[in-house]
């Protein structure tokens, strides 16, 4: 009987949630959505040194932000559960203690002393079938010294026990069969007397088991403990339930060699994280997706595209196109350049197709920082309307259509230069009177008017045209004219008008 595919995104609560963490989460959901599985939101807590207050929140606030939706989890519950590793305690102690009673692991006694002079004195060493029968542990000391010691309460670590010289077998859905000798392998520790939790190593074995994970969907910087892991599987007995691995390309640097780091971002320009990050020891800011004004689907196809290809020439891609193309066959060995500038792009074209009435609630925080207040939601989402196709971040609406919200408080020198001439004052006095007399402000119909009394008049169509923009916007840029005018109050344009005449001075002759 085929398994029911349930995948995990499995992050530590150490800081905020970096992009190519939110990659493999997006991997995982897709993955899961596809094949009509569930989605696992575990919390790897167990190293408690680590612990940033208010990681955790802003773990599930960028899932949710990015519409990355979680089937299981601390704040949904499930079946499974605990599903923060720090409450699993007793489950860990209890698969602990079959390892060793299994003769598969051992207690190890050295204190960090200890392991430094043995890595002083052993050329490359690690804790492993070669070294460990020199090291106090388990294997080395009596029984009751070791019952004596654990009594006393001193310190100790339970070590996985590998078998030397065995040829270890990772299948992989994107890298195929990867064989590691288990020689290269040292005794990991699985757990920890000293605050009495397993490592990474122990846990997430135990918990992928036990919560029926079919398939472990991570970064390739984990590739190297798969192998551990399989041996693991075979330790416990699970070999029927092991996981399909699927280890995915690293995202790399947008210039030069290397993994992607916060430095980058930084140097650049970019975000490195979904949200905006508040360090609460250092009080450091992090800048995020969402407050540069990217759109979470914009977000999203960008990074699905970081590593894998739909087989086709298609880019813009909603999430259940995503859903419906994915495939791990498609997925690149090699690392991905994190090509920032293509993350722009997409913004750029989802801003455009996005509804003006959403594209308007988040502007409206950019409007408050500007001191502009009054306006209806109709009427932001219709200046939004008109100047999306020319924005690459939400703030972009501001910048490009802030003459629908505030009169200009000056203008621009270039275009006064241009278009202002001796005879502008006049002209615009005489339009003025055009426009008082225009009961229908529509488009279509203002402009037929406006551009009947320019003709009759003999002027010249650019210069008064470009004036009148001057006038009302500031500068010869925006939308067509006369769609800015039948937005606008009629007595607000005119009034930019007048005051055009009076502030902007006569042409020098």
């Amino acid at each position: 009987m085929e398994r029911k595919v349930r995948v995990r995104f499995a992050p530590s609560p150490t800081g905020p949630l970096h992009i190519g963490g939110v990659r493999t989460a997006l991997y995982n959901y897709i993955f899961a959505r596809q094949n009509g599985g569930d989605m696992i939101l575990r919390i790897e807590d167990t190293d408690s040194r680590r612990f940033v207050p208010g990681a955790e929140e802003y773990i599930n606030e960028s899932l949710a932000w990015l519409g990355i939706g979680i089937d299981e989890g601390v704040r949904e519950g499930g079946a499974y559960g605990p599903y923060k590793q720090s409450e699993r305690r007793e489950i860990y102690k209890e698969n602990v203690d079959r390892l060793l009673e299994a003769g598969k692991a051992y207690i190890a006694f050295d204190t960090p002393e200890e392991l430094e002079a043995a890595r002083q004195n052993i050329p490359n060493f690690q804790y492993d079938a070669s070294t460990r029968g020199s090291m106090r542990n388990s294997l080395t000391l009596p029984a009751e010294e070791v019952e004596r010691l654990i009594a006393d309460g001193h310190q100790y670590v339970v070590r996985f026990k590998i078998e030397p010289d065995r040829d270890v077998k990772v299948n992989d859905l994107i890298r195929g069969e990867v064989v590691i000798n288990s020689n290269i392998l040292d005794d990991k520790v699985l757990y920890k007397s000293a605050d009495n939790l397993p490592t990474y190593h122990l846990a997430n074995i135990v918990d992928d088991h036990l919560m029926e994970v079919s398939h472990v969907i991570r970064g390739e910087e984990w590739l190297p403990s798969a192998p551990l892991h399989v041996l693991l599987y075979e330790a416990f007995g699970w070999q029927d339930t092991m996981p399909q691995f699927v280890h995915l390309p690293l995202l790399l640097k947008p210039v030069g060699n290397g993994k992607l780091s916060k430095r980058d971002g930084d140097k650049l320009g970019f975000p490195v994280f979904p949200l905006e990050w508040h360090d609460p020891a250092s009080g450091e800011v992090s800048s995020g997706y969402r407050e540069k004004g990217y759109l979470p689907e914009a977000v999203v196809n960008f990074l699905a595209l970081l590593g894998w290809n739909p087989g086709d020439d298609s880019e813009v891609m909603s999430m259940d196109d995503l859903i419906r193309k994915f495939s791990f066959a498609h997925c690149s060995k090699s690392g991905a350049k994190f090509d920032y500038k293509k993350g722009i792009w997409f913004n750029h074209e989802y801003i455009g197709k996005a509804d003006n009435a959403l594209l308007a609630q988040l502007l409206e925080p950019v409007l408050v920082e500007n001191g502009v207040s009054g306006f209806t939601p109709e009427y932001i989402a219709k200046a939004v309307g008109m100047v999306k196709g020319r924005a690459d971040l939400i703030g972009d609406l501001w910048t490009q259509g802030d003459f629908f919200f505030k009169a200009p408080e000056a203008y621009a020198e270039k275009d006064i230069k241009k278009r202002w001439s001796a005879e502008t004052p006049a002209i615009m006095e005489e339009l003025i009177g055009v426009l008082e007399g225009i009961d229908d402000m529509t488009s279509a119909n203002a402009e037929k008017i406006v551009l009947d009394w320019i003709a009759s008049k003999g002027y010249h169509l650019g210069n008064v045209m470009n004036a009148f923009r001057l006038a009302v916007v500031g500068a010869c840029r925006g939308p067509h004219m006369f769609d800015i005018t039948e937005l606008m109050p009629k007595d607000e344009v005119i009034a930019r008008i007048r005051r055009a005449i009076k502030e902007i001075p006569a042409p020098e002759k």
